[in-house]
């Protein structure tokens, strides 16, 4: 059996690398992840991270958000028009930019707790 350091889920994750060897690529697209690594052939089909990266996001984008645009209200006073001209391609934008590496940490995550839905090993060599 080859051994493989142990890597860091987050730097794995947002890296968009395999979470077991840190070299190969974890997407085939934009958000699926690729069915094996191509470097150390870890079997990635059954990496699922579900609702998690968007529940995140849903947390933190508003958090980031919402203050700035407090404070561009009480300060400035701009129209309403303004308000949704600014904030809706910022609010889209952020939340397709966090989108993938917070997946990608998810599944790193998973993968280092060997975590699954059925409480069963997930990962196969």
């Amino acid at each position: 059996m080859t051994y493989y350091p142990q890597q860091s889920p987050i730097a794995t994750g947002l890296a968009g690398r395999c979470p077991r060897c840190g070299q190969g690529k974890l997407f085939s697209g934009f958000l699926k992840v690729a069915d094996r690594c191509s470097v150390c052939g870890l079997d990635l089909s059954k990496a699922d991270s579900a609702d998690g990266p968007a529940f995140f996001i849903m947390l933190l984008v508003p958090a980031l958000i919402i203050p700035i645009a407090m404070w561009v209200e009480f300060s400035y006073m701009p129209p309403f028009w303004l308000h949704a001209l600014l904030w809706t391609p910022l609010i889209i934008g952020l939340s397709v930019a966090l989108l993938r590496p917070l997946k990608g940490v998810m599944v790193a995550l998973q993968f280092k707790h060997q975590a699954s839905d059925s409480g069963t090993e997930q990962y196969d060599n």
